[in-house]
């Protein structure tokens, strides 16, 4: 890495990279024949380009090296003010759009929410969508490099139920910061470690979709917000690519469900074998019980008699609860073609307490999923198990070597701490939303939609569909808060203003 970029502040580098991604849709628009669209986006670039270099040259030479918080505050300002700036070109190619709506629209795809106010896809121009998925990319990419690179080091992401440390303390750096240690260096390396495996996977997902039949914008749509679970496409849902472009969602999917999918640094378990992993055995475990129970519940009165015979209607109410299951579960949000399927299969109208459930448990630790994360949720169920084995037998031992035991006791403390804190998260900003004028439980969907990151929950999840666009400013700007916490993470929010980050 070049000493001038290695010497600039990681938010001036990220505003870089925003102003070269906004190229991206320009050139689009102008290969389609879009000339006002192309050029907003490319001023838009030019503009914040140039700005970047001005704050880049006067801010060389000043970066903290020696504070490992820096980049963590570097994080969270990196999601105040860069939906700012993504929001001009939308303000300049949408017509008669308000910017609180192109904030909004922009910070839930930064944050890989995916929530849109914008429900009518045709008053989008397609290089408009290509910059929301782009952007939802981006944000996914970035919080992969910040889990391994800046959350990891200090014991927050979820990385402090594997080591049982105090979450906000680095146990990966000297006091002295030594080179090994530089955080810059390491957000290189673990960069230049994700970046070609994620485009790898987002072009094999993309040249797949479109073998499929599905149009090259819509694919690559749905191949960018797969692989960042952010659920945004072009007004089209992933059936666009039939039975066989959904299931190749699926997989791809998987990559959201433990980090060990990802190449990536390995903290604290290195010689512990994939098909352990807890994560993965916890996501199983989850796919395989709830389109159980959505299937079973036809045999159990749920559904009308008389189609019991109905085989290829069976299976396909199987594998629509499968893929919604997944699909929720990663925090991506994708609905099947045959999720209706499921549901009249089912007998249940709305399931919408099944997919708030899995959305809240969320996927792997690591990875571009929000939620409370499987691996937490695993270290409560083998805590729980523990005490049980002891009210039968309190003087047994229990067993499965150290690493398992620092799981059950220190990592299901750290668990439980995380847990209460998401809870609390939730009725906070439910209490927010209804003090402003929403009703209670469009307020619970909703702020469950954005501390989970999981945006399409409000068409879902409620008995009726909740439109994100109706909503004023104020619960706008509630959400959009939601939202940066629920994708930072109450630890890492409370480590960066805890006094002890204050000392220089």
């Amino acid at each position: 890495m070049p000493t001038r970029l290695q010497d600039t502040p990681l938010l001036v580098i990220l505003s870089g990279i925003a102003a070269v991604l906004c190229l991206v849709p320009a050139a689009h628009g102008f290969m389609t024949g879009d000339d006002p669209t192309a050029r907003g986006f490319l001023y838009s670039g030019l503009m914040l380009g140039l700005l970047v270099v001005m704050v880049a040259l006067a801010t060389s030479h000043r970066v903290p090296r020696l504070m490992p918080r820096s980049n963590l505050a570097a994080l969270a300002g990196a999601y105040l003010l860069l939906p700012v700036a993504m929001a001009l070109p939308v303000m300049q190619t949408v017509p008669d759009t308000q910017f609180a709506n192109a904030w909004f629209e922009m910070l839930s795809a930064f944050t890989t929410t995916g929530a849109t106010v914008y429900p009518d896809a045709g008053r989008l121009p397609p290089s408009v969508h290509l910059w929301r998925a782009l952007v939802g990319w981006f944000g996914g990419l970035l919080i992969l490099v910040a889990a391994f690179a800046i959350l990891a080091p200090l014991n927050l992401g979820g990385i402090e139920v594997i080591s049982g440390r105090v979450p906000g303390r680095s146990a990966m750096e000297g006091p002295q910061g030594s080179r090994n240690s530089d955080p810059s260096e390491r957000i290189v390396r673990t960069a230049l470690m994700i970046i070609p495996a994620y485009g790898g996977l987002t072009l094999v997902l993309w040249i797949g979709l479109m073998s499929f039949g599905a149009p090259a914008l819509d694919a690559l749509c749905i191949a960018l917000s797969t692989l960042s679970t952010s659920g945004i496409t072009a007004g089209t849902g992933v059936g666009v690519a039939g039975l066989g472009g959904e299931a190749l969602v699926f997989l791809f999917l998987l990559f959201a469900v433990s980090r060990r999918a990802m190449p990536g640094p390995r903290f604290f378990e290195a010689t512990r074998v994939w098909w352990r992993d807890p994560e993965g055995l916890a996501a199983l475990v989850l796919l395989i019980t709830v389109p159980g129970v959505l299937f079973l519940r036809h045999f159990l009165g749920g559904s009308p008699a008389g189609d019991e015979g109905d085989n290829p209607q069976g299976l396909r109410a199987i594998w629509g609860a499968v893929f919604t299951t997944l699909s929720f579960l990663t925090t991506a949000g994708f609905q099947s073609e045959a999720w209706s399927s499921a549901r009249g299969w089912s007998g249940l109208g709305a399931p919408g307490l099944i997919l708030l459930g899995l959305a809240i448990v969320g996927g792997g630790v690591a990875t571009t999923a929000g939620g409370v994360k499987l691996l937490r949720v695993y270290a409560l169920f083998r805590h729980s198990e523990r005490e049980l084995e002891l009210i039968i037998h309190p003087h047994s031992v229990g067993g499965r070597g150290r690493g398992a035991r620092l799981l059950r006791r220190e990592g299901a403390y750290m668990a439980w701490i995380f847990f209460m804190l998401f809870a609390t998260s939730i009725g906070l900003f439910v209490a927010v939303l209804t003090l402003i004028g929403v009703d209670f439980e469009t307020a619970l969907v909703l702020s469950v939609a954005a501390l989970t990151t999981t945006g399409p929950l409000a068409d879902v999840a409620a008995a009726t569909p909740i439109a994100y666009a109706p909503l004023g400013n104020g619960v706008k700007l509630a959400l959009g808060l939601a939202m940066i916490v629920g994708r930072l993470e109450t630890l890492a929010l409370l480590a960066l203003v805890a006094p002890g980050s204050w000392r220089r």
